[in-house]
């Protein structure tokens, strides 16, 4: 007999906090004043973007680049082939614009904050995420959901990133559980679903672009909508 559910992880970008659908507006706000833009073929755009930031992220997680680095080296490259001309200053206020346009357009994945509320009342909510402590906090607070959650574990926090195991046994051991009556609801193949399936807790794959699942035995959900199939699905899966 399976063990009753007290706790339900999160990642939170591309999860809980929509990072796609906020990264292709600011891209768009911050690219179309500029002359080359008109021309672009906007998904490529953002397929490159989309690129950098898996790469540069990974060299952060690294300790290559810290992520004003990364972030800068980002924008250099992906402009690079549209924009050949530009200047230092030029790529700069180009990031400085996208800077100013994505916090501004930050938005929850849909249903995300009615799923928080479901479960509260019987389940422990913990946020697991490979980002900054303090960016990840100040986004929780922007979107509503601080008061939601009951613990937020960090790569920057603990020292390594998904999927190490050693952050998931710090969610765990902060909010009281044990693997067993743990689920952990993400959208990474790798650092959410095999993160988890490493330590012993049950994976939910938020598949939004419904690719074909690697393992079919791993519970897949592709929204939050309507609430009661993503409860059935986050809560059958332990």
């Amino acid at each position: 007999m399976s063990a009753p559910l007290t706790t339900v992880l999160f990642d939170l970008d591309d999860t809980l906090f929509d990072h796609i659908a906020t990264a292709r507006a600011s891209l768009r706000a911050s690219a179309s004043p500029l002359p080359f833009f008109q021309t672009v073929d906007f998904e490529a755009f953002y397929q490159r973007y989309s690129e950098l930031l898996e790469e540069n992220h990974a060299l952060v997680m690294a300790g290559r680049y810290s992520y004003e680095e990364a972030r800068r080296l980002r924008f250099k490259h992906l402009l690079a082939p549209y924009w050949p001309s530009a200047t230092a200053a030029e790529i700069e206020a180009f990031v400085q614009a996208n800077q100013t346009h994505y916090p501004r357009m930050r938005q929850p994945m849909a249903g995300a904050r009615a799923l928080l509320h479901a479960l509260k009342p019987r389940h422990r909510i913990g946020i697991v995420t490979n980002n900054r402590t303090a960016e990840q906090e100040e986004k929780l607070t922007f979107l509503g959901m601080t008061d939601l959650v009951d613990a937020l574990i960090t790569s920057e926090d603990v020292g390594v990133p998904k999927p190490d195991p050693r952050i998931f046994e710090v969610a765990l051991q902060r909010l009281g559980a044990r693997p067993a009556e743990a689920v952990l609801v993400g959208d990474n193949w790798r650092a959410d679903v095999l993160g988890a399936l490493d330590v012993g807790i049950r994976p939910v794959w938020v598949n939004r672009l419904g690719v074909a699942r690697p393992l079919a035995h791993v519970a897949e959900i592709t929204s939050f909508e309507p609430l009661e199939d993503a409860l059935r699905i986050i809560v059958a899966a332990c």
